[in-house]
């Protein structure tokens, strides 16, 4: 293959306008898995699939899904060494915040600081865009659980139920579909119903009856059947990983509704 089959420049427009990032999207796909994101009224969830490609790696070493606040968890999808450089970042930025204002940052705040700084990556010649998509969940004050998700150009924006990777278009079908079902209220979105429709979307785009190890779930929660301090239910908004034991009581639950 030839070299000049390839643009090498970031900075430099095509010839239909566009910024050589569209390399940066391929990175995402090309990880191979798929990760949603949905909130309800007062449950954001984050869930992804979990490949671990050696026998001999220890699977708990491997995870898209990250705490960067007490009550702020993303999933990031695409190339895990971009990821933990981002993660490291938004932390900082967070408690950057944290620091100089006296409270912590809200999840429009952060995701607007982080595709700010997406954006300079595309225009700066010594910077290349990060090869991943990061989804931030967690609960605002005045708005409830939010879902935004930031993309390599420095795109924002927030949703009610978002997926990325490998299956984003299936994922994204099925989920406009279950929306429908939303809106004419018979589908509930409260803590349980977001935690079976995020497995229940992953389950069918990828065609795959999930175990326990092979999934990871994020939740932030402010429901009474959340646990919260001391293992009493009422949750606190807190964002927290949930344990394999967790996770295969919700697959066996889901598995049982269908």
């Amino acid at each position: 293959m030839s070299r000049s089959s390839y643009d090498r420049y970031l900075t430099v427009f095509s010839p239909e306008g566009r910024l050589m990032i569209e390399y940066a999207f391929k990175a995402i796909s090309g990880a191979g898995i798929t990760s949603i994101a949905i909130r309800g009224k007062d449950t954001a969830v984050v869930i992804t699939q979990r490949k671990v490609p050696d026998k001999l790696l220890d699977p708990e070493t491997v995870t898209h899904v990250f705490q960067i606040t007490p009550t702020i968890g993303c999933v990031v999808t695409g190339m895990i060494a971009d990821a933990r450089a981002q993660v490291q970042r938004t932390r900082s930025e967070a408690a950057e915040f944290r620091y100089k204002y006296g409270y912590e940052i809200t999840p429009d705040a952060l995701a607007k600081r982080m595709a700010n700084i997406n954006q300079v990556y595309t225009q700066r010649a010594g910077m290349r865009p990060l090869g991943i998509s990061m989804i931030l969940i967690g609960p605002d004050d005045e708005r409830g659980p939010q879902v935004f998700m930031i993309d390599p150009a420095g795109f924002y924006v927030g949703y009610k139920a978002v997926a990325s990777g490998q299956k984003q278009t299936e994922a994204t079908n099925f989920l406009e579909k279950k929306w429908k079902s939303v809106e004419n209220g018979s589908l509930s979105l409260d803590r349980a119903g977001v935690l079976e429709l995020a497995i229940e979307t992953l389950s069918n785009v990828c065609a795959t009856d999930f175990k326990a190890s092979e999934i990871e779930i994020g939740i932030s929660s402010t429901s009474p059947d959340e646990p919260g301090e001391g293992g009493k239910l009422g949750g606190t908004g807190r964002f927290r990983q949930m344990n394999e034991a967790e996770r295969d009581e919700w697959l066996i639950r889901v598995g049982e509704k269908d």
